[in-house]
């Protein structure tokens, strides 16, 4: 009798498991599980491996291999990674040096632009504004020469523009105007043709050893300040001058000194008008001051030649053509005086007192010219001598 066949039993490990089929299932399954034992052989080729990393090291695209950080390597490893984060803290780092020349580079460029734009508004533009004004009182610009001197544009700019306010504020021509535009070329005129003297005075100044001192200036100014209502305060004189002309006190000082030393230069170069003046002299005492025949004894033509006039009741406070009134109210009536130099490079008058009372004063007078400076700057004008910088017309 056969017994019934058994069905092999299935196992997870194998379809045709054994009853030992599972101890040999789990023992390839631990061997699996533990590390490979290297053979010589294999040690000596991963001895070798070394060699084919240095030279994988070359492709940026293969990882790194980072060294083992150990406590002797660890301030080494430290320093690496600050030094190559540094250039993140400060990106942009530049030698002292280089900073000093960038600056000086920055500097010239604006100065330069600065400089441009200055020489475009004086000499195309011939602005005349405050900005302008003050540059040109601190940089000693030029805005002509005569005789090898240079005349400052701040002398030439203080005059034209005290005479182009006062036109602006009370002449009934306004300045936008067709006549207005002929009035400021005329102005311009005759405010180069002032700066121009003026620098020669100083020049011959100089030569001469003239000097104004600011007791000079301080008289000529003490004598201004009396008027027909009295005596005018400092403050009131120089708001005065403002209202009249836009000049501060300073500017103001400033023409009194070139007017004083023009008047001086003009009196000291001018011989022909102080042989004249000496000549007169002789004849007014001897003639009890018959002006007009002195006149004629003179001679002389042109602007040389010496004038009589009569003044008209004046007051006593007020000056007239560089003479002090005050002065000549001193006078004994119809007596003729000696030779009297006005404050300006007018010339020498005698006067004689002709009628006189508490307020008012007239008297007849002769008049002797003084012409050589002018003389002077009209011959080297002629020589070429004068170079202007900016065009102005001619009169």
């Amino acid at each position: 009798m056969k017994l019934p066949s058994k069905k092999p039993k299935r196992s997870r490990y194998g379809a045709q498991s054994t009853s030992t089929a599972p101890a040999a299932g789990l023992k390839d399954r631990l061997t699996a599980l533990k590390p490979k034992q290297r053979s010589k052989k294999e040690g000596k080729s991963a001895k070798a491996k070394p060699a084919k990393t240095e030279a994988s090291a070359a492709n940026p695209n293969t990882p790194k291999k980072f060294e083992r950080i150990t406590n002797e390597t660890v301030a080494a490893h430290r320093e690496e990674i600050l030094a190559g984060g540094r250039k993140f803290k400060y990106p942009i780092q530049t030698s002292r040096r280089r900073v000093i020349i960038n600056t000086i580079i920055v500097a010239l460029v604006a100065a330069l632009l600065l400089a441009a734009v200055a020489w475009q508004q004086l000499y195309i533009a011939q602005s005349s504004n405050n900005l302008l004004y003050r540059m040109t009182q601190i940089f000693p610009v030029p805005v002509a020469s005569i005789d090898g001197e240079l005349v400052r544009y701040s002398d030439y700019l203080v005059q034209y523009r005290g005479s182009k306010f006062y036109l602006g504020k009370y002449d009934e021509i306004r300045i936008d105007s067709d006549d207005g535009r002929e009035q400021l070329k005329h102005i311009k005129r005759e405010s180069l043709n002032r700066a121009l003297v003026d620098t020669y005075a100083a020049k011959l100044a100089r030569q001469h050893n003239i000097t104004v001192s600011e007791q000079d200036i301080d008289t000529v100014i003490e004598q201004q300040r009396n008027t027909a209502n009295g005596k005018i305060s400092q403050e009131t004189y120089d708001a005065s001058s403002r209202m009249m002309y836009n000049w501060s006190p300073s500017d103001y000082r400033q023409a009194v000194r070139r007017s004083i030393v023009r008047a001086r230069v003009a009196f000291a170069v001018d011989k022909t008008a102080d042989e004249l003046q000496r000549k007169a002299a002789g004849l007014v005492a001897s003639s009890n001051g018959e002006f007009a025949k002195i006149a004629t004894q003179l001679g002389g033509s042109g602007r040389s030649k010496p004038q009589v006039g009569d003044s008209g009741l004046i007051n006593l406070a007020s000056s007239y053509n560089g003479l002090a009134v005050s002065e000549i109210a001193k006078l004994e009536p119809g007596k003729p005086s000696g030779a009297i130099k006005s404050a300006t490079d007018s010339g020498y008058y005698f006067v004689k007192v002709s009628e006189k009372n508490d307020s008012k004063i007239r008297f007849t007078y002769l008049y002797i010219p003084l012409t050589e400076l002018t003389k002077q700057v009209a011959q080297l004008k002629s020589d070429g001598k004068v170079q202007e910088y900016i065009d102005v017309p001619q009169k």
